[in-house]
């Protein structure tokens, strides 16, 4: 039968590992026989004082000829090999009760001689997984032992009458694995020799029960190995010596890999056995909910790590003197731990939800797992080359892990952003306080936020690597990109009825502020996500251009009527409209300054362009023709308003200057002879060619020139 060891529950360990299916012993044991005598019942069937006093005698040969007494001396009693037969008379009319305990004690007497007795200690205190613990006198002594035990060992003879299938049985539940081994060999070679011997069609029963009871056997005795090599670390010095048998077995069936009914995959069972050792050890890593600890991740990464540490240092002090040195034991033993870390940290992703933790599975995994603080430690070293300290994960697994750190950042930002709205609308709107003025221009610290929290998450990602930086900007760009419009629908909403009040204009003159020192914030992402930031930008400049643009419309609608009332017959005696249109230009004035400059100067050329475009196309209007010489009335007052104007834009620098010309030429037109009009008329149209002779002949009809000059 070939297969691998079977994974083997603690119940059966504690069972004592017992042959698979004890009814197929008592139904298919096979009969032994020697010197033609006739086959006997199976040994579990026979019930026969003669067969359990050859039992007896074949226990008490075991006990002068296991391998827990290797190292002692040799019994001085030889006795005939035939003697030993479970199938001969029985010798001794010992108990098996004494020849069992007299084993037991054989086998603790060799194992204090050894060292390997487990004595009550008190618990030392935790070290630092860093710190390479130096081997105690008594482990220097049991690992001399035990290599002397490994280099010195052969196969002893292989007995030329196996014992029977129980009394194997009963040897590998007592670990005397050599003893077992040599007459499972025994039993293996009397099937081959008797299956040789028959013709091909003739196949008795009694050689089908052997050949199964030697599958049984050879399942036993993988199953007990597995056992013996899973539990070696978490219980080295029970069975540092047993490993130098189980090394050996291995190599031996190795060897006999072409036979038939070879067992095969040995090297791969006996990794298999370690992977599943790791992994009992990593299950009782002790692992606090979410709900018991915050920080319960975080906590059980370092637990772990720890763990791992403390039992490669196990491995290399004590483990690696059991086998020769072709089994690669600590580089076996590293591999299992990043195959079986690597499961591990499958399973955990499954119970996280919070950004923090899946950015200690990530910082676990990338940097502190391959760094001395777990596999770089230097207890683990020479033996643990550097290329050997990475976690070996599937991409897709990392990538996954990555993924859903990106959404759940992205769904934490959006959570951050709407408490921005929120926070603003309760500590701002809601008390009417005016914006603070942060180094002349009024701010509303949105940016900084925003900004301080990307920045937070950018640099977080950096440290883990760069792949995940990218990601990282790319989902904070896209939950930024719907922000703006979020945040303006609620702005509006709650300032609509504050419309044409001095503070409205201070909120959106900040808010234009903010979001313009927010986009530039962001422009140090251009090279990572140029494509995201443009998107962002766009937003962003959407926003900015709506609330300069309010402001501009409120401004507009503030001074319209007052610039309507210009040159009419009112006019010529009623300043008011125009000092009204002066204090509301002023206020604008006083707004302005707070805007943040780049911004400002577009703002006060398109206020400046409004004013003086509506005002001289009050004299295009056809609404009032000067007479009785109020032409030079008019042009006076034209010129000194102007004048005024002029000063407020100048004060505001307005850089439109080309506009400054233009109130003095008309006035002059307005003002002069009409012999002069058509010279004065010339500069006008050579300054302003937008200026049409639809709009020349109104400004003559304000002149009092009615018709005549074309």
């Amino acid at each position: 039968m070939h297969g691998q060891m079977a994974e083997t529950t603690k119940e059966e360990v504690d069972a004592g590992n017992e042959v698979n299916d004890p009814s197929e012993w008592v139904e298919d044991a096979t009969k032994g026989s020697k010197n033609g005598e006739e086959q006997m019942d199976s040994p579990v069937k026979e019930k026969s004082p003669g067969f359990r006093m050859s039992f007896r005698e074949s226990l008490k040969a075991v006990s002068k000829k296991s391998p827990i007494v290797f190292k002692s001396k040799k019994s001085e009693n030889t006795d005939d090999q035939s003697s030993n037969s479970p199938l001969r008379p029985p010798q001794s009319p010992n108990s098996a009760v004494e020849i069992t305990g007299s084993l037991v004690k054989r086998g603790a007497s060799i194992r204090q001689s050894l060292g390997l007795v487990t004595k009550q200690k008190k618990q030392e205190p935790l070290r630092p997984v860093t710190e390479a613990m130096a081997p105690s006198e008594e482990q220097t002594e049991v690992v001399d032992t035990v290599l002397e035990l490994r280099d010195t060992y052969t196969l002893p003879e292989i007995p030329t009458t196996p014992l029977s299938v129980m009394e194997i049985n009963k040897l590998m539940e007592m670990e005397a694995l050599e003893e077992a081994y040599v007459n499972l060999l025994s039993l293996r070679l009397e099937f081959q020799k008797e299956h040789q011997a028959l013709d091909q069609e003739d196949y008795p029963i009694e050689l089908v029960n052997k050949e199964k009871d030697l599958s049984l056997l050879y399942s036993t005795l993988r199953n007990k190995m597995f056992v013996i090599v899973r539990n070696s670390n978490a219980l080295p010095s029970r069975n540092k010596d047993l490993l130098v048998y189980v090394a050996h077995i291995i190599l031996e069936e190795e060897k006999r890999q072409g036979e038939p009914g070879a067992m095969q995959g040995w090297r791969e069972a006996w990794r298999d056995a370690i992977l599943n050792g790791v992994q009992d050890t990593l299950k009782k890593v002790h692992l606090d909910s979410h709900e018991q600890n915050a920080s319960w991740l975080a906590v059980h990464l370092g637990l772990l790590g720890k763990v791992v540490v403390e039992d490669l240092e196990r491995v290399k002090t004590e483990l690696q003197s059991s086998y020769p040195e072709d089994f690669n034991v600590f580089e076996t033993y590293v591999s299992c731990y990043h195959e079986a870390v690597g499961e591990h940290l499958k399973r955990l992703l499954e119970k996280v939800t919070e950004l923090k933790d899946y950015y200690a599975l990530l910082e676990f995994i990338i940097h502190r797992y391959p760094s001395e603080k777990v596999m770089g430690s230097s207890s683990l070293q020479p033996e643990l080359k550097e290329d050997q300290r990475v976690l070996t994960l599937d991409n897709d697994f990392l990538n996954q892990i990555k993924d859903k750190y990106c959404s759940r950042l992205q769904a934490d930002m959006k959570t951050s952003l709407n408490r921005i709205i929120e926070l603003e609308n309760e500590e701002m709107w809601k008390e009417k306080r005016k914006p603070v003025i942060d180094e002349g221009i009024y701010s509303s610290h949105i940016d900084m936020d925003i900004w301080t929290n990307i920045k937070g998450h950018v640099q977080g990602s950096r440290r883990i690597d760069v792949n995940l930086e990218q990601k990282v900007v790319r989902s904070c760009l896209e939950e930024l990109k719907t922000f703006p419009k979020r945040f303006e629908s609620a702005f509006v909403e709650w300032s609509s009825p504050l419309s044409n009040s001095s503070l409205w204009a201070e909120y959106h003159i900040s808010y234009i502020n903010s979001f313009s020192a927010l986009k530039e914030h962001m422009e140090g992402y251009r090279d990572t996500c140029p494509i995201q930031l443009g998107l962002v930008q766009n937003e962003i400049d959407g926003l900015t251009i709506r609330l300069s643009q309010a402001v501009m419309e409120d401004f507009k609608t503030d001074v319209k009527p007052f610039l309507r009332r210009q040159m009419t017959g009112k006019w010529f005696s009623f300043d008011e409209d125009f000092s009204q249109l002066i204090s509301r230009t002023k206020t604008l004035s006083d707004q302005s300054k707070y805007m943040t400059p780049k911004l400002k100067q577009a703002f006060v050329n398109k206020a400046h362009f409004f004013v003086v475009k509506e005002y001289v196309s009050q004299l295009m209007k056809n609404n009032y023709s000067c007479k009785n010489r109020k032409n030079e009335t008019a042009a006076t007052k034209i010129t000194n308003q102007w004048e005024e104007l002029k000063e407020i834009f100048q004060d505001m620098n307005s850089t439109l200057d080309w506009l400054h010309p233009v109130g003095n030429q008309l006035s002059m037109i307005i003002g002069c002879k009409k012999s002069d009009v058509k010279q004065h008329l010339q500069p006008l149209v050579n300054n302003y060619p937008d200026i049409r002779k639809g709009h020349l002949s109104a400004v003559l009809y304000f002149r009092g020139i009615i018709r005549g000059y074309r």
